[in-house]
């Protein structure tokens, strides 16, 4: 009898990636059975389908967050020149 596995949306990113990681040790390894062989493949590519969009879509947020942050912040570019010793007055 199959194991239940967790669906794959209610994994956290890293025991995601670790279960792949698992699948593709137990696959070089010749731990497969070839009656599981495509059921470990199907989940293997739910799994990094699933890391792959989390990925994109925390890509998609940082730059988001990046963006807003330098309209707010002003930058090296936008700072006024720094005074050297000689041009203070005393």
């Amino acid at each position: 009898m199959a194991e239940k596995k967790t669906p794959v949306s209610k994994l956290s990113f890293n025991d995601a990636v670790a279960e792949v990681e698992a699948i593709v040790d137990r696959l070089e390894n010749d731990q497969t059975d070839v009656d599981e062989l495509a059921g470990e493949v199907q989940r293997a590519v739910e799994l990094i389908t699933s890391c792959r969009e989390r990925l994109e879509r925390t890509d998609s947020e940082v730059r988001e967050l990046v963006t807003r942050l330098q309209k707010i912040a002003p930058t090296e570019d936008d700072a006024p020149p720094a005074s050297d010793a000689a041009d203070v007055p005393f």
